[in-house]
């Protein structure tokens, strides 16, 4: 398919491209076969894979219009200035924190996390409405583990996994607990057997929510981003 090139971030190496079609598709300067420099207004052509543009292949530029010198002066530097911003910060919190669609790189998300992490503790000092507001942080943290699994090139849902280990872990320490008490009180011997039964489930309970918390933390902290442009969009470091 023939198109256009409409944008082109050299922070992120991404842009998006106007097919003849109509639609914009999202392409990383990877899937550029030629090593030319990118410009907007250039003329391509790919081939469309969902809303993504691959194997790209440069043809030139587009026949221009005139433009009034000031639009174009005003429009440069915009762009100037949004490259500019985006080197020196280079985080989006509202985008990070907010939204669940895209991709999120390592680095972005442990500034998410950590951010998350000092506010959920300042809120720990506040009674009551603390709690309240705290619940409040149940979306950033899910937003930030979606898109951090996105750009892994895994599912969305596997964002459960930790909670379901907490629910199963919190179960163990219930019902093993109530069975250790139950037996104590059957037997007589309340102290021992309810010491033993009892401690034993809540550390298998406590082991679980370790096991399945903190071990999925590592794992999508760690894991680098899926190279290239995968169903989520295009790869977060231009890669």
């Amino acid at each position: 398919m023939r198109g256009e090139i409409t944008s082109y971030d050299q922070v992120s190496n991404t842009g998006s491209i106007k097919g003849d079609d109509g639609q914009p598709y999202l392409f990383a300067r990877h899937d550029i076969h030629t090593g030319s420099e990118i410009k907007v207004g250039q003329s391509v052509d790919f081939v469309p894979n969902g809303s993504t543009a691959t194997q790209i292949v440069i043809l030139g530029l587009a026949p221009s219009t005139p433009a009034d010198p000031a639009a174009a002066f005003g429009a440069a530097a915009g762009s100037a200035a949004t490259a500019a911003t985006s080197a020196v910060n280079g985080y989006d919190w509202k985008t990070a924190l907010l939204k669940f669609d895209g991709r999120l790189r390592r680095q972005d998300f442990w500034i998410s996390f950590l951010i998350i992490f000092g506010i959920s503790v300042v809120l720990g000092w506040i009674p009551l409405l603390g709690t309240l507001i705290g619940l409040a942080l149940i979306w950033p943290n899910i937003a930030i583990t979606v898109k951090r699994l996105h750009d892994m090139g895994k599912t969305g849902w596997l964002t459960l996994v930790p909670y379901v280990g907490g629910i199963i872990g919190a179960i163990v320490m219930v019902v093993g607990g109530a069975g250790a008490f139950m037996a104590a009180a059957a037997t007589g011997d309340a102290s021992a057997v309810a010491a033993a039964g009892g401690l034993g489930a809540i550390g298998l309970g406590f082991l679980i929510m370790l096991v399945t918390g903190l071990g999925f933390l590592i794992w999508i902290g760690i894991t680098d981003s899926q190279p290239g442009t995968n169903q989520y969009g295009p790869n977060p470091k231009g890669l």
